[in-house]
């Protein structure tokens, strides 16, 4: 299976393709994986397929049993193309963005709230995390500050790679108490934040991030929710 366009080109908004597959269920299996499909909190990509004749809204994005990526059309919808057909992919790209901001930002939280990561999601605009964390933090203006002061240093968000056996061999860098990050294929992807040897931030994903800090904007933490005796809720909103 060839590397994902989400992953190799996250900025790309449009690829030309063919269908590989139709599903039973209706699913387009493209030849290219432009759109991310659903995993790690983070939501499946939604846009548009066109073809000569057809055109098609994409709901949603996942992984089928086989891990291809598969592309869910939007209720009421029943034209589809046939396999082999060449497919223009078109990303909703101000969803997409959004999300990569959003993504990259949780990521900053993690590093002004050490504490272990039980949960997450991502949403367009505003994401949370959910922290190991018996007492409410004291100073909420505190961490929203520091938040938004690692944003504006514009850090460099890159990706490396390491093998199983040295992230068994490191298990700090797991940051998340909830997902485990995909082992078994030999490698496992890395994200981070700051220039190597100097970084911020370093822990596996397999996500979509913006390619510096500064491209976040500003932000705020929203109310922190007490989830269970040991857990917190903290919610990061973006402010444009």
């Amino acid at each position: 299976m060839s590397e994902p366009l989400y992953r190799t080109d996250p900025y790309a908004r449009e690829a030309h393709t063919r269908v590989t597959a139709v599903t039973e269920q209706g699913g387009i299996i493209p030849g290219a994986a432009l759109f991310y499909p659903t995993g790690g909190g983070q939501p499946g990509d939604s846009g548009w397929l066109d073809w000569p004749g057809g055109s098609l809204e994409i709901a949603t994005t996942v992984r089928d049993d086989d891990g291809a990526v598969v592309l869910i059309p939007a209720e009421g919808q029943t034209a589809r193309p046939a396999p082999g057909d060449a497919v223009t992919l078109r990303l909703d790209w101000g969803r997409r963005y959004s999300h990569m901001r959003v993504h990259t930002a949780l990521h900053l939280l993690s590093v002004v709230i050490p504490l272990p990561v039980t949960g997450g999601q991502i949403g367009a605009g505003k994401g949370r995390l959910d922290f190991d964390m018996p007492e409410a933090p004291g100073d909420k203006a505190e961490l929203e500050a520091a938040l938004n002061a690692l944003v504006a240093r514009d850090l460099p968000v890159s990706e490396d790679w390491i093998s199983d056996a040295e992230l068994a061999a490191n298990p700090e860098l797991v940051k998340t108490m909830s997902v485990k990050p995909p082992m078994g294929a030999g490698q496992v992807r890395l994200v981070r934040i700051g220039a190597p040897g100097d970084e911020v931030d370093l822990q596996p994903c397999g996500g979509t991030h913006v390619a510096a800090t500064g491209e976040i904007g500003e932000v705020r933490l929203g109310k922190i929710e007490k989830k269970g005796r040991q857990n917190r809720r903290v919610s990061v909103i973006l402010q444009d």
